[in-house]
């Protein structure tokens, strides 16, 4: 009976003392750090969409350009992507990539993480969707992502040198657009061209302890970013003919076109390292 008592005192002491020890060197998660990331964004295709038009420059885009026999001029349809010029009426938008720097603050309450985050980030994809006519000719209207900023907040939760966490929060987001056509009837003008998206991110990853001031990071993340006007003028270019669908009369001044949905949809796949001080 003795031996079991010295044995379980000594137990019990020694779970005592281990106890602090594995507390103190537990993962502190609470302060500021400073980042970088990469990774690859892939445009959310919307199948959908379509070109808009109006017809009679009254500022609303809901007409359908017609040809002289009444006929829906667009009538061979859309692609949510950009024209291939070959055989294959469209390309599919692809993946581009990213890369950026990030700066953020925790605050760590037992296992939950909370906090804040910045990031600036270079970006390259595309999100394009073209209509063609029955002339034949494509049209073709292009938006590239440049650069983005983002402030977002963290919930975590700590589980090992792991802190699994959900983010989210606003975005901003340069963007080029482009127009292109293989229609040498009509001639084509700029007459808006916004080049500023608002929107938001949410997403989540996962943060991991390699040392105690670097960790290494993984994460998702989807983008909806509301895009500005960019509205193509066609009109004729001096030899078109009077039937041309877009400056058939009553309304000879020309038609107006734009892309039917204005939002730049994203989703990225990240790979990241932080030093925390």
């Amino acid at each position: 009976m003795l031996k079991i008592f010295s044995a379980a005192s000594a137990a019990l002491l020694l779970t005592g003392v281990a106890a602090p020890a594995l507390a103190q060197t537990a993962p502190d998660w609470s302060g500021p750090y400073i980042g970088v990331f990469g990774g690859f964004v892939q445009p959310r295709d919307d199948k959908n969409e379509t070109l808009r038009f109006d017809r009679d420059l009254d500022g609303s885009y809901n007409d359908t350009v017609t040809t002289a026999g009444g006929a829906d001029a667009f009538g061979p349809g859309y692609c949510g992507d950009q024209a291939s010029g070959g055989p294959v009426p469209c390309d599919r938008d692809g993946a581009g990539v990213e890369g950026g720097v990030r700066v953020g603050y925790d605050m760590q309450f037992g296992r939950w993480v909370v906090g804040a985050v910045g990031e600036l980030a270079g970006t390259d994809v595309e999100d394009s969707v073209t209509g063609f006519s029955t002339t034949p000719a494509y049209y073709s209207f292009t938006r590239n992502l440049e650069h983005t900023a983002a402030l977002r907040a963290r919930v975590g939760y700590v589980a090992g040198p792991a802190l699994i966490y959900a983010t989210g929060g606003a975005a901003y987001g340069k963007i080029e657009n482009k127009f292109a056509t293989d229609n040498a009837a009509n001639s084509f003008t700029v007459t808006a061209d916004e080049d500023d998206a608002d929107g938001y991110q949410f997403g989540g990853g996962v943060e991991w302890r390699l040392a105690p001031s670097l960790t290494v990071t993984a994460e998702y993340l989807y983008s909806d970013l509301e895009t500005g006007d960019y509205n193509i003028r066609v009109a004729g270019n001096g030899t078109t003919p009077a039937a041309n669908p877009f400056i058939l009369a009553p309304n000879t001044t020309g038609t107006d076109m734009i892309r039917s949905n204005d939002s730049f949809k994203t989703h990225a796949l990240r790979l990241g390292m932080n030093v925390r001080f």
